[in-house]
């Protein structure tokens, strides 16, 4: 690769890195781990950057490698042993930030999040980051009425996770 090359995809990933942070949240429980998904999806984004075309935005591109690097080391993760969670909202937010009420809140949700499986995770965290229906097909490879579907379902099933 170029310098030019080099250069662009540094200053993207700088630009977009909380996306990886945010991928690697949902999908590991300690530092550890949270640590080695990110080497791994800023290894694959790096190999598969000459591909990148440019059809969709870069953060979109980098979602769904990120997403499918998760979603492929989670799936051979689950033959390992499992590691010992953490508290991970506390590492990364400042208690100043957040009442105890809310923070509660978020701790269930991450733990009714990490009763789904690797694709309900992947809209959950599509759909928390704002994306449009539009952007959570393209970002995923399914069509808009399936990414509609799906999202329902797994709607219904975190209501059941944390109201049983």
């Amino acid at each position: 690769m170029t310098k030019e090359v080099e250069h662009s995809f540094v200053k993207l990933l700088e630009e977009n890195q909380n996306i990886i942070h945010k991928v690697c949240r949902i999908y590991t429980n300690n530092y550890n781990a949270h640590n080695d998904l990110f080497q791994e999806i800023t290894i694959q984004l790096w190999k598969a950057y000459p591909k990148f075309r440019g059809d969709a935005k870069f953060s979109t591109w980098m979602y769904r490698v990120g997403l499918n690097t998760a979603i492929t080391l989670y799936r051979k993760s689950k033959k390992a042993i499992r590691t010992q969670e953490i508290d991970s909202i506390q590492f990364k937010l400042s208690a100043q930030e957040y009442d105890d009420t809310e923070e509660e809140q978020l701790k269930l949700m991450y733990q009714a999040i990490h009763q789904l499986n690797d694709i309900e995770k992947a809209l959950v965290f599509l759909y928390l980051e704002d994306k449009n229906y539009k952007e959570i097909s393209d970002t995923m490879g399914i069509s808009e009425v399936n990414a509609r579907v799906k999202m329902n379902r797994v709607k219904t099933k975190l209501k059941k996770i944390l109201n049983p």
